[in-house]
């Protein structure tokens, strides 16, 4: 394995960044599992993956630089994702 392949845990340790898959899983669990596995959901591909670009859009702290409401979007469309 040469250096170009080899992860470089103590530069991303040092720099107060996570190295293991733990952290990734807990929020994919966190921002997708909690809202698409709720009481009595049935999703399809589509629609599962539509919720979960708004939700990580959401979760992001991007989401007004990211989305124009228009003018006819109700005001609860925010707090359903």
């Amino acid at each position: 394995m040469n250096n170009a392949t080899r992860m470089r845990y103590h530069w991303f340790r040092s720099r107060g960044l996570f190295v293991g898959s733990g952290v990734v899983e807990a929020g994919c669990k966190a921002v997708i599992g909690q809202r698409l596995e709720q009481s009595g959901m049935h999703w399809t591909v589509n629609g599962a993956a539509s919720i979960i670009a708004l939700r990580t859009q959401h979760a992001s702290g991007r989401w007004d630089e990211l989305w124009t409401p228009s003018p006819n979007e109700p005001a609860p469309l925010r707090a359903a994702i």
